[in-house]
């Protein structure tokens, strides 16, 4: 079993730790750019989205109403251990509105109503919920009581109403991490250690790929909503 704990302050070090090491291990899962390790870039897109959580989670402050807020499922054998998160951004001007940015089970723990009981805790919250996601996991999102309201390029907007919220959420700005040193230093190494080559069909395999999830997003919002066009 588990037990739910809601923070809106920054968690302690050995859970956060945990955290982060589930974004990096469910990259393929989390990230709007769903890469393969077989990419090249794999491992420069997985810097940038552990760092984005990061600064989530050291952003996290209760005195701003708009900073993120972070739902944990830790064991109840061993409080010490996170079996699952939610990372959600409250709207600043709607109070039933939140936008989820991130969410993860374990592998060892998933179909084990992990990812529900996260997601009602943080409705229970935000009522109105929106998210992100590609094609192939809207079925998931739809069994939670979500529905698509929009194709937004290589991802469907989700929301637990059958509108989009009005109300803004403040977002990381990822320009300054993929203009950051530590990017460039990845980059220079995955050059390396590749090849011009190489990485300029890793590019092209990712361009590929963002194509082609751009596209299902577009039939699968069709499907569902034939008479927009």
């Amino acid at each position: 079993m588990f037990t739910l704990v809601h923070l809106d302050t920054p968690p302690p070090e050995a859970l956060k730790s945990q955290v982060l090491q589930m974004v990096v291990d469910y990259f393929s899962d989390v990230s709007p750019v769903p890469l393969t390790p077989s990419n090249p870039l794999y491992q420069l897109y997985q810097y940038v989205i552990g760092y984005e959580v990061h600064l989530y989670l050291h952003a996290m402050d209760s005195a701003l109403a708009s900073s993120a807020r972070l739902i944990l499922a830790l064991d109840d054998n061993d409080p010490s251990q996170v079996l699952g998160f939610a990372l959600y951004l409250p709207s600043e001007d709607d109070a039933l509105a939140g936008t989820l940015a991130y969410l993860a089970v374990q592998a060892s723990q998933r179909r084990k109503g992990i990812a529900t009981a996260m997601l009602q805790r943080v409705l229970a919250h935000r009522p109105h919920v929106e998210l992100a996601c590609v094609a192939s996991k809207v079925p998931t999102f739809e069994a939670m009581g979500f529905q698509v309201v929009a194709a937004q390029g290589p991802q469907l907007v989700l929301s637990t109403r059958n509108y989009r919220s009005g109300g803004m959420v403040a977002v990381q700005d990822l320009a300054p991490i993929y203009q950051s040193k530590e990017v460039r230093q990845i980059h220079t190494y995955l050059l390396k250690q590749h090849g011009n080559k190489a990485m300029s069909e890793a590019e092209s395999k990712r361009d590929r790929l963002l194509d082609q999830l751009t596209y299902q997003a577009q039939v699968l919002f069709k499907e569902r909503f034939p008479t927009i066009h």
